[in-house]
Protein backbone atom coordinates (compact mmCIF):
# COMPACT_ATOMS: atom_id res chain seq x y z
CA UNK A 1 0.00 0.00 0.00
CA UNK A 2 1.52 3.39 -1.04
CA UNK A 3 2.07 6.32 1.52
CA UNK A 4 -0.68 8.15 -0.34
CA UNK A 5 -3.25 4.97 -0.04
CA UNK A 6 -2.52 5.02 3.93
CA UNK A 7 -3.24 8.59 4.05
CA UNK A 8 -6.36 8.42 2.43
CA UNK A 9 -7.25 5.07 4.73
CA UNK A 10 -6.72 6.96 7.73
CA UNK A 11 -8.37 10.53 6.96
CA UNK A 12 -11.60 8.01 6.50
CA UNK A 13 -11.29 6.48 9.44
CA UNK A 14 -10.78 10.09 10.83
CA UNK A 15 -13.64 10.93 9.33
CA UNK A 16 -15.70 8.42 10.44
CA UNK A 17 -14.84 8.23 13.74
CA UNK A 18 -15.28 12.05 14.40
CA UNK A 19 -19.00 11.31 12.91
CA UNK A 20 -19.48 8.46 15.54
CA UNK A 21 -17.98 10.65 18.55
CA UNK A 22 -20.47 13.65 17.37
CA UNK A 23 -23.88 11.24 16.63
CA UNK A 24 -22.88 9.44 20.21
CA UNK A 25 -22.20 13.19 21.76
CA UNK A 26 -25.56 14.28 20.18
CA UNK A 27 -27.94 10.91 21.03
CA UNK A 28 -26.56 11.53 24.50
CA UNK A 29 -27.16 14.44 25.06
CA UNK A 30 -30.87 14.65 24.07
CA UNK A 31 -31.11 11.11 25.36
CA UNK A 32 -30.10 12.67 28.62
CA UNK A 33 -31.86 15.83 29.11
CA UNK A 34 -35.06 13.86 28.22
CA UNK A 35 -34.61 11.22 30.57
CA UNK A 36 -33.69 13.45 32.90
CA UNK A 37 -36.64 15.77 32.28
CA UNK A 38 -39.23 12.86 32.45
CA UNK A 39 -38.06 11.03 35.38
CA UNK A 40 -37.23 14.52 37.54
CA UNK A 41 -41.01 15.45 36.85
CA UNK A 42 -42.58 11.64 36.93
CA UNK A 43 -40.78 10.80 40.08
CA UNK A 44 -41.29 14.15 41.80
CA UNK A 45 -45.31 13.55 41.57
CA UNK A 46 -45.08 10.10 42.88
CA UNK A 47 -45.12 8.50 46.53
CA UNK A 48 -42.19 6.75 47.97
CA UNK A 49 -42.65 2.87 46.96
CA UNK A 50 -43.05 3.57 42.92
CA UNK A 51 -39.98 5.96 43.04
CA UNK A 52 -38.09 2.83 44.37
CA UNK A 53 -39.54 0.50 41.90
CA UNK A 54 -38.38 2.71 39.31
CA UNK A 55 -34.67 3.52 40.66
CA UNK A 56 -34.56 -0.14 41.05
CA UNK A 57 -35.62 -0.27 37.34
CA UNK A 58 -33.21 2.35 36.45
CA UNK A 59 -29.87 0.13 37.32
CA UNK A 60 -31.28 -3.23 36.40
CA UNK A 61 -31.76 -1.38 32.77
CA UNK A 62 -28.71 0.23 33.31
CA UNK A 63 -26.95 -3.14 34.34
CA UNK A 64 -28.77 -5.12 31.30
CA UNK A 65 -27.34 -2.78 28.81
CA UNK A 66 -23.74 -3.17 30.39
CA UNK A 67 -24.18 -7.18 29.95
CA UNK A 68 -25.25 -6.62 26.60
CA UNK A 69 -22.06 -4.33 25.78
CA UNK A 70 -19.60 -6.98 27.13
CA UNK A 71 -21.31 -9.96 25.24
CA UNK A 72 -21.25 -8.26 22.10
CA UNK A 73 -17.52 -7.70 22.54
CA UNK A 74 -16.43 -11.12 23.35
CA UNK A 75 -19.54 -13.65 21.73
CA UNK A 76 -18.48 -16.16 19.45
CA UNK A 77 -19.56 -15.18 15.61
CA UNK A 78 -18.67 -18.53 14.11
CA UNK A 79 -21.26 -20.13 16.36
CA UNK A 80 -23.78 -17.38 14.54
CA UNK A 81 -22.65 -18.06 11.00
CA UNK A 82 -23.37 -21.69 11.87
CA UNK A 83 -27.20 -21.06 13.00
CA UNK A 84 -27.21 -17.99 10.13
CA UNK A 85 -26.71 -20.75 7.36
CA UNK A 86 -29.57 -22.87 9.25
CA UNK A 87 -31.39 -19.91 9.03
CA UNK A 88 -32.57 -19.49 12.43
CA UNK A 89 -34.01 -16.32 13.45
CA UNK A 90 -31.62 -13.82 14.39
CA UNK A 91 -28.40 -15.02 13.76
CA UNK A 92 -28.07 -12.65 10.64
CA UNK A 93 -28.54 -9.37 12.87
CA UNK A 94 -25.97 -11.00 15.85
CA UNK A 95 -24.17 -11.43 13.58
CA UNK A 96 -24.01 -7.53 12.44
CA UNK A 97 -24.05 -6.75 16.13
CA UNK A 98 -20.81 -8.54 16.70
CA UNK A 99 -19.04 -7.03 13.49
CA UNK A 100 -19.90 -3.45 14.79
CA UNK A 101 -19.15 -4.79 18.65
CA UNK A 102 -17.08 -1.58 19.42
CA UNK A 103 -20.41 0.91 18.14
CA UNK A 104 -22.39 -1.74 19.90
CA UNK A 105 -21.18 -1.55 23.03
CA UNK A 106 -20.32 1.85 22.97
CA UNK A 107 -24.17 2.56 22.65
CA UNK A 108 -24.92 -0.29 25.33
CA UNK A 109 -22.54 0.42 28.11
CA UNK A 110 -21.65 3.91 27.35
CA UNK A 111 -24.26 5.64 26.69
CA UNK A 112 -27.63 4.09 28.09
CA UNK A 113 -25.53 2.47 31.06
CA UNK A 114 -24.42 6.01 31.93
CA UNK A 115 -27.09 7.60 31.56
CA UNK A 116 -28.98 5.30 33.84
CA UNK A 117 -26.23 6.22 36.29
CA UNK A 118 -26.68 9.54 36.32
CA UNK A 119 -30.88 8.87 36.34
CA UNK A 120 -30.26 6.74 39.29
CA UNK A 121 -28.50 9.15 40.84
CA UNK A 122 -30.99 12.16 40.05
CA UNK A 123 -33.97 9.54 41.19
CA UNK A 124 -32.15 8.64 44.53
CA UNK A 125 -31.56 12.35 45.08
CA UNK A 126 -35.37 12.93 45.09
CA UNK A 127 -36.16 9.81 46.74
CA UNK A 128 -33.85 10.80 49.63
CA UNK A 129 -35.94 14.43 49.65
CA UNK A 130 -39.42 12.46 49.63
CA UNK A 131 -37.60 10.21 52.98
CA UNK A 132 -36.89 13.41 55.06
CA UNK A 133 -39.79 14.73 54.52
CA UNK A 134 -41.88 11.98 55.22
CA UNK A 135 -40.54 10.70 57.94
CA UNK A 136 -38.90 14.44 59.37
CA UNK A 137 -35.19 12.53 59.39
CA UNK A 138 -32.16 14.32 60.66
CA UNK A 139 -29.85 13.29 59.47
CA UNK A 140 -28.04 13.55 55.79
CA UNK A 141 -29.54 10.27 54.11
CA UNK A 142 -28.32 11.53 51.04
CA UNK A 143 -24.70 9.93 51.42
CA UNK A 144 -26.06 6.55 52.41
CA UNK A 145 -28.80 6.21 49.78
CA UNK A 146 -25.74 7.50 46.91
CA UNK A 147 -23.56 4.37 48.67
CA UNK A 148 -26.68 2.23 48.44
CA UNK A 149 -27.30 3.32 44.65
CA UNK A 150 -23.64 2.88 43.50
CA UNK A 151 -22.80 -0.51 45.21
CA UNK A 152 -26.24 -2.18 43.64
CA UNK A 153 -25.19 -0.65 39.98
CA UNK A 154 -21.51 -1.52 40.20
CA UNK A 155 -22.25 -4.68 42.28
CA UNK A 156 -24.22 -5.89 39.58
CA UNK A 157 -22.05 -4.91 36.57
CA UNK A 158 -19.59 -7.10 38.05
CA UNK A 159 -21.94 -9.88 37.99
CA UNK A 160 -22.97 -9.01 34.77
CA UNK A 161 -19.67 -9.29 33.11
CA UNK A 162 -19.28 -12.76 34.40
CA UNK A 163 -22.61 -13.57 32.92
CA UNK A 164 -22.01 -12.07 29.79
CA UNK A 165 -18.59 -13.79 29.36
CA UNK A 166 -19.90 -17.28 30.43
CA UNK A 167 -22.92 -16.56 27.91
CA UNK A 168 -21.98 -14.29 24.88
CA UNK A 169 -23.30 -16.22 21.86
CA UNK A 170 -26.52 -16.63 23.36
CA UNK A 171 -27.34 -13.25 24.80
CA UNK A 172 -26.38 -11.88 21.54
CA UNK A 173 -28.40 -14.08 19.85
CA UNK A 174 -31.50 -13.16 21.96
CA UNK A 175 -30.29 -9.80 21.37
CA UNK A 176 -30.06 -9.90 17.88
CA UNK A 177 -33.61 -12.30 17.82
CA UNK A 178 -35.05 -8.64 19.55
CA UNK A 179 -33.37 -6.48 17.33
CA UNK A 180 -34.35 -8.49 14.29
CA UNK A 181 -37.96 -8.36 14.97
CA UNK A 182 -38.66 -4.96 15.96
CA UNK A 183 -36.51 -3.78 12.89
CA UNK A 184 -37.95 -6.14 10.42
CA UNK A 185 -34.57 -7.04 9.15
CA UNK A 186 -35.14 -10.84 8.86
CA UNK A 187 -37.69 -13.21 8.25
Amino acid sequence: MSKKEKIKKNSKKDNSDLKWFITVFITTFILSIVFSYISTNAISALELFPALLILILTIFIGIIFDIIGVAVTVANEEELHAKASKKIQGAKTSIKLIRNSAKVANICADVIGDICGVLSGSIAALITIKITEKFGVAFNLQFIISAIVASLTVGGKAIGKGIAQRNSTKIVHTVGMIVGKTTFQEK
